[in-house]
């Protein structure tokens, strides 16, 4: 229940910021050209949107099995190793998203207690830094959802051109 809403909920922020990003961009470039004067604030807004969007969608990367991945070893070697290295692959996936986000977590914390504040849009620039322990929090979390399932079944999730999301057996 939890993992389809957080399912739901991060696929809705993806496509927000995205559309987001796109119409801010759009409405920068209409105004520039019909008033000869731009949105000041626009490219910071898109460039921050755009962070947002591909800290939540390398999670979903990982969760639908489309994150870039060097997999050309792993089907090389035989299949008992092939296992441990699948594991090994998630663990380290695991400790390094799981870094980011405690250490991001901390740099939030610093950068709120300078009080600094974006150029153009004067928000607190500590919102902006979010990012970092959000996405990256998000991410660990589904570093150990795969490894959870890949451990009871043995499979891994790929993404397939259609938009379902279909599971690749790694035969130990």
């Amino acid at each position: 229940m939890i993992n389809r809403f957080l399912n739901h909920f991060e696929e809705f922020l993806i496509a927000s910021f995205m559309a987001a990003a796109t119409l801010v961009t759009f409405a920068a470039v209409v105004m520039r050209y019909t008033t000869g004067s731009g949105i000041d604030w626009a490219q910071e807004l898109t460039i921050y949107l755009f962070i947002w969007m591909a800290k939540f969608g390398a999670a979903y990367g990982v969760r639908t099995g489309i994150h870039i991945g060097v997999d050309f070893v792993v089907n090389w070697v035989r299949p008992s190793i092939r296992r441990k290295m699948v594991t090994t692959a998630l663990l380290l996936g695991m400790i390094f998203t799981g870094s980011i986000a405690f250490f991001g977590a901390r740099w939030v914390l610093f950068i709120h207690g300078t009080g600094q504040e974006s150029p153009d849009l004067e928000m607190p620039m500590w919102i902006v830094y979010l990012a970092i322990p959000f996405g990256s929090g998000l991410m660990c979390y589904r570093f150990v959802q795969v490894l959870v399932s890949f451990t009871k079944t043995g499979e891994l999730p790929t993404h397939s051109f259609g938009g379902d999301e279909e599971h690749t057996e790694v035969h130990a």
